[in-house]
């Protein structure tokens, strides 16, 4: 059974910081990219940050971000731990949403709720 577990979501104040984690099973965290993707309230699903599984090494490959969260949100993985993380800063109140982890754009987490707000 494939299996994406989220954790480490919150609520946070605007312009603060949350840690993202995602463990995944071992069998499918070798072969995908890694994304995280989240979906705010009456609005669509969106790519937030992938990241590559990488050739060598602990470390991931080539990443790429959505231009909202460029310069704020780092994604990074590591592989000997099955994780995949998604370090959030300077948040704001736009980003409130569900994250959630993928795997290759075929197997999902369950989700786990970002709130920004005063």
């Amino acid at each position: 059974q494939v299996q994406l577990v989220e954790s480490g979501g919150g609520l946070v104040q605007p312009g603060g910081s949350l840690r993202l984690s995602c463990v995944a099973s071992g069998s499918i965290f070798s072969i995908y990219a890694m994304n995280w993707y989240r979906q705010a309230p009456g609005k669509q699903r969106e790519l937030v940050a992938t990241m590559t599984r990488g050739v060598t090494g602990n470390g991931g490959g080539k990443t790429n971000y959505a231009d909202s969260v460029k310069g704020r949100f780092i994604i990074s993985r590591d592989n000997a731990k099955n994780t995949v993380y998604l370090q959030m800063n300077s948040l704001k109140p736009e980003d409130t949403a569900v994250y959630y982890c993928n795997a290759g754009n075929i197997y999902w987490g369950q989700g786990t709720q970002v709130t920004v707000s005063s």
